[in-house]
């Protein structure tokens, strides 16, 4: 099944449309005419108000606080002063002056190098300095509260010793959003007991001796769930775009891709062998005009129309906290007969008034996004991702998905935890623990976000979004916060550049449903006296 069916489809009920019309009286049409006109208006005034409604929604929830020029410039300096000190280093180490601790490509000259010695320039010179803060090992369940391995370094983190003590920490970098990620309760338990039936590997793919009967169950309760006509599992949420897309979508076809999207949906873009466009992030404007530029130049080679043009979203922008205005996209994938596919890897069970994402959270029909993908690895607290759609979308992608047809399928136990949690997220398990576990993230969420603002920081992200980035700026300031709240018994988790622009490093925190307000409030007061410490409080908009 193509999508070019579906476009044929809808030309074909326009067409019947209009030769319905042709066959009636003059009468008739004459008064059909004024009627269709008076409700066209109608319809038109109620269209502009609510898409109005919905954008200003948008702006003022997602409005960021501009960066302060000096903030910039001192950034820069601090990343220039580190590329020097790098490069006298590396020069050092060329001479036999410093030793080099790093990896070595021992091949002969006239080998080709396995490995381009540049290219870890940062990972020497930088990122090795701040190691301690990153690759912390864990040896407990990703709850509110976590256990790390302690270790030390001795060589400014080349290599690590472990002490064997563990340290107690509050966990505010999982993505456990609705604190599903426990060893015990009802999902822990039916995971445990699928191991019995079912082993905890099928040895197989899908599309051989890999389904199991929890499989074909999970993928019925999950379209229900979402409102579609069917879904499809698979084993790894990473592999669920990377090799779905290039089964959707081919060469001589358009997509047409966020500027902030995951990277598991640039690298599907790029294996479709499709010609690949981006627009500004959530920048309605800036879509719109590439789909004219796209519908009116054609291929830019043959310059024949594109076979197909797919619009690629998040949900839920996992760095930087934002929602994709969604009423917005759809319109325009409507109006310029495109496509969307929406992943929903951070808002599926996190957003929404029944944790059904994006789609409810807007009040949009799902069946007006044509390919919408999430994964199993945040709120449900288990593995692997889905696809959902219509039934011949999924038909199409038993055949023709690499993750479906060669990858080894989801393990039973995570198929009954990610289940199991779905039911209780419906209330199918006949309690309502799932809608208060969803009502408690909100809740934690509008807290969380509104004393980090009130105390001076610049908080990224829709005030509904459980992921809360927090600006940092200087690589100093975003290792020196991770350290000092390591101390203070908490584990967080800071990003910087290359993973974000240059001067968009920040704190990431992730709210969970697990947390209790005292919990909450222990990391506000840490976050409040590590902010005033080595100056973080940048905001110049400071909420009374």
């Amino acid at each position: 099944m193509t999508f070019d069916k579906l476009l044929v489809n809808n030309e074909n009920q326009s067409t019947e449309f209009i030769k319905l019309s042709s066959g009636l009286s003059n009468s008739e049409k004459q008064s059909n005419s004024l009627h269709k006109r008076n409700h066209s208006r109608n319809l038109s005034t109620s269209s502009l108000k609510l898409k109005n409604t919905v954008k200003k929604r948008c702006i003022q929830q997602e409005k960021y606080e501009e960066t302060s020029k000096l903030q910039v410039f001192f950034t820069h300096l601090c990343y220039t002063i580190l590329e020097i000190f790098g490069h006298i280093r590396e020069f050092m180490r060329k001479w036999g002056l410093e030793k080099r601790k790093g990896a070595v490509d021992n091949n002969t000259e006239d080998f080709a190098p396995l490995f381009n010695s540049y290219e870890s320039f940062h990972t020497r010179n930088v990122y090795v300095r701040n190691r301690d803060c990153f690759n912390r090992p864990v040896c407990s369940v990703p709850g509110a509260e976590i256990e790390l391995v302690e270790r030390k370094s001795d060589d400014y983190n080349w290599t690590f010793y472990y002490t064997g003590e563990k340290i107690k920490v509050l966990n505010m970098g999982s993505y456990n959003y609705l604190g599903f990620a426990e060893n015990n309760g009802p999902s822990s338990k039916s995971a445990m007991k699928s191991i019995e039936d079912f082993g905890v590997s099928s040895c197989s793919s899908r599309q051989e001796l890999g389904t199991l009967k929890c499989h074909l169950e999970l993928e019925e309760l999950l379209a229900k769930f979402l409102g579609v006509e069917a879904a499809l599992v698979t084993g790894m949420g990473f592999a669920t775009n990377a090799l779905s897309i290039p089964a959707i979508i081919e060469k001589d076809c358009l997509i047409l891709s966020d500027e902030l999207n995951h990277v598991s949906l640039i690298l599907g873009s790029r294996l479709s062998g499709a010609t690949i466009r981006v627009f500004k992030h959530n920048n309605v404007q800036d879509l719109e005009s590439k789909l004219k530029k796209a519908i009116i130049e054609g291929h830019p080679v043959t310059r024949r129309p594109w076979r197909k043009i797919l619009i690629v979203v998040e949900g839920v922008y996992s760095m930087e906290g934002t929602i994709t205005p969604l009423p917005e996209i759809i319109a325009l994938k409507k109006k310029y007969k495109a496509y969307l596919y929406l992943d929903e890897a951070h808002s599926i069970g996190a957003v929404g008034p029944t944790g059904r994402g994006v789609v409810e959270h807007y009040g949009c029909d799902p069946k007006d996004v044509d390919v919408l993908m999430g994964t199993f690895s945040k709120s449900f607290g288990a593995a692997g991702g889905y696809v959902a759609g219509s039934q011949k979308l999924i038909d199409s992608l038993k055949n023709t998905s690499h993750s479906h047809c060669y990858a080894s399928s989801m393990s039973a136990p995570v198929c009954m935890q990610t289940k199991k949690t779905l039911e209780i997220i419906m209330g199918l398990d006949g309690t309502k623990e799932g809608q208060r576990r969803i009502e408690q993230l909100a809740e934690n969420t509008r807290y969380f976000r509104d004393k980090l603002k009130k105390m001076g920081f610049i908080v990224y992200g829709n005030s509904t979004s459980p992921v809360v980035p927090t600006l940092c700026f200087l690589p100093s300031k975003v290792v020196a916060f991770n350290r000092l709240m390591l101390e203070k018994g908490i584990a967080v988790v800071t990003v910087g550049y290359p993973a974000t622009s240059l001067v968009g490093s920040r704190v990431r925190f992730c709210i969970s449903a697990a947390y209790t307000r005292e919990m909450i409030d222990k990391v506000l007061q840490a976050v409040c006296e590590c902010g005033d410490q080595i100056g973080l409080k940048f905001s110049r908009k400071i909420q009374q």
